[in-house]
């Protein structure tokens, strides 16, 4: 019976402590009307969520100029080959290899004495044309005399007037074999057809060369050329260069730098003359050429430059980090962090990427303070708690 009563008090004593937790929960969640939540409850003071911390930045506008570089190769403006136009022994160099030499330099001389014993014997018929000549001309002349007569017959006449234009004909012939045999004496000495460094010689003094025989090279360093290849999908370049290329005033001309390989720049600026009309289909590029004045002879043949080239001016954009702009349904976007720390989602145009900067053609407005860092699950409207690096 002890038992009993003993089981019904701890039954009681259960349940009371039951109902008294559950007043304490509905107490502390402010469950009854009127009731007042714990100081802070909904805040940050109060043990909530804070606000997600972001890294924003002040953009203001900027003039941008926007660039493009390109690897090329620097090659002479021309690369002359030097060859004999006689042949014969070559008797002597007459330059230093590497030398720089002006146009019209003598270069080599090959051997004179076969081209002096030509030159007079072409002279000695000349002067044997024109002497069958002087005695065609007299006999014509006596034999239309005689024909006037009617001494001779037309037949006579007609054979003697031949002979004089046949004469005069051979005396033509003589003197022309005459300029050939004085052309190849001038030929025995080899002029250098273009200024500028020259190579090698391609066969030694004593050699037995024959017409044509390449001797030479001679690179013309000043100018210079730098080839260099626009990719196919670069149409806003192939337009500028075209545009520079049929203006004759120079309006579209766009400044061309050279980058030379220990990361200097060369003191004169240069420009597009010449871009390919098609696409080479192995590589899906287009050669260009530029020109750049080298009259210190910085620029060598062969090497290995970029070019700088400077396609337009924007004015008033904005440089921003790559990093602030996101995908909306509209396109890009950036979030903009307004006085109460809100954020706000701002549509923007975009332009190129130029040193690194993502550019804002528009959408934003100077003094704006976009977020940079801590986007994920950013939404419109949200709070943040912003932390400010500077200015773009």
């Amino acid at each position: 019976m002890k038992t009993k009563e003993n089981a019904t008090a701890l039954s009681n004593a259960i349940l009371s402590a039951s109902v008294w937790l559950a007043a304490l929960a509905l107490t502390a969640c402010g469950g009854g009307e009127g009731g007042d939540a714990p100081p802070g409850a909904n805040g940050p003071a109060g043990g909530g969520m804070p606000p997600p911390p972001v890294v924003a930045v002040t953009v203001q506008p900027a003039d941008v100029d926007v660039e493009v570089t390109y690897a090329g190769r620097v090659r002479g403006l021309r690369e002359v080959q030097v060859r004999a136009r006689v042949g014969g022994i070559l008797e002597e160099r007459l330059y230093e290899e590497g030398q720089y030499v002006e146009r019209g330099a003598d270069l080599f001389r090959i051997e004179r004495e076969p081209y002096e014993i030509a030159l007079r014997a072409a002279e000695a018929e000349l002067a044997n044309a024109r002497a069958a000549a002087g005695q065609a001309a007299r006999e014509w002349r006596r034999i239309a005399g005689l024909h006037e007569q009617n001494a001779v017959s037309d037949r006579e006449r007609d054979r003697a007037q031949a002979e004089d234009e046949l004469a005069q004909a051979r005396v033509a012939l003589a003197d022309a074999r005459v300029e050939e045999a004085r052309l190849n004496l001038d030929y025995t000495v080899v002029k250098a057809s273009a200024a500028g460094p020259t190579g090698l010689e391609s066969l030694p003094e004593g050699s037995l060369i024959e017409r044509g025989a390449l001797l030479t090279t001679i690179v013309q360093q000043d100018p210079v050329q730098v080839r260099f290849a626009l990719p196919e999908r670069d149409a806003v370049t192939h337009r500028a260069a075209r545009r520079a290329m049929v203006d004759p005033d120079g309006n579209h001309r766009r400044p061309l730098r050279l980058i030379l390989p220990d990361g200097s720049e060369h003191a004169r600026e240069g420009v597009v003359d010449f871009t390919d009309s098609t696409v080479n289909a192995r590589t899906g590029s287009v050669q260009a050429r530029a020109l750049f004045e080298n009259p210190d002879g910085d620029l060598v043949p062969g090497q290995f430059v970029r070019v700088r080239l400077s396609l337009q001016e924007l004015e008033d954009v904005f440089p921003v980090p790559p990093p602030a702009i996101t995908q909306g349904r509209e396109g890009p976007r950036v979030f903009v962090v307004k006085d109460d720390d809100t954020v706000e989602a701002r549509d923007v145009r975009l332009g190129p990427v130029v040193d690194g900067k993502q550019i804002v053609l528009e959408g934003l407005e100077a003094g704006d303070r976009i977020v940079v860092s801590g986007l994920v699950n950013l939404h419109p409207g949200m709070t943040v708690s912003p932390q400010f690096k500077g200015r773009e």
